[in-house]
């Protein structure tokens, strides 16, 4: 039913001659006890509630920082990933710096060598063409 604060106050109950009439002070104040009770369980299932809320409240709170202490462990991570990579790849151009080195180094060693053979064996065939015309120049005179 439930009785505002107003309304107990206003309720007309009706006088007799030697006082308030008995049945309208019995049924008010039923009345109200029956409103206090609907108010006291009330009371009590907001603070059931309340406690419930409270607790989820405090398992939602840590979540969040077990949430929040994942999240910075896998930032940390993921920046230690990206810093490993980078040195990685450093590693790797330093790598393929000093092994272009050492094959541009090898080439031009080659080329060297190579013109080298070719300055000999143009040497050797310039000599070979003199022998030869020596020799064709000499059967040429022992023939006159």
């Amino acid at each position: 039913m439930g009785l505002t604060p107003a309304e107990i106050r206003h309720v007309p109950i009706a006088r007799g001659f030697w006082g308030y009439g008995r049945g309208a002070v019995e049924r008010l104040l039923d009345d109200v006890a029956e409103s206090f009770e609907e108010v006291w369980r009330e009371r009590a299932d907001f603070a059931d509630r309340i406690e419930h809320l409270e607790s989820e409240l405090q398992r939602h709170g840590e979540l969040e920082a077990l949430l929040r202490k994942t999240l910075v462990s896998a930032e940390a991570a993921a920046q230690e990933q990206r810093d490993g990579a980078r040195r990685e790849a450093d590693r790797v151009v330093a790598e393929a710096h000093a092994e272009a080195r050492r094959i541009t180094f090898a080439a031009t060693a080659e080329r060297e060598r190579l013109e080298t053979d070719i300055r000999r064996l143009r040497e050797l065939l310039r000599t070979a063409l003199a022998t030869v015309d020596e020799a064709d120049g000499a059967d040429e005179v022992a023939a006159a």
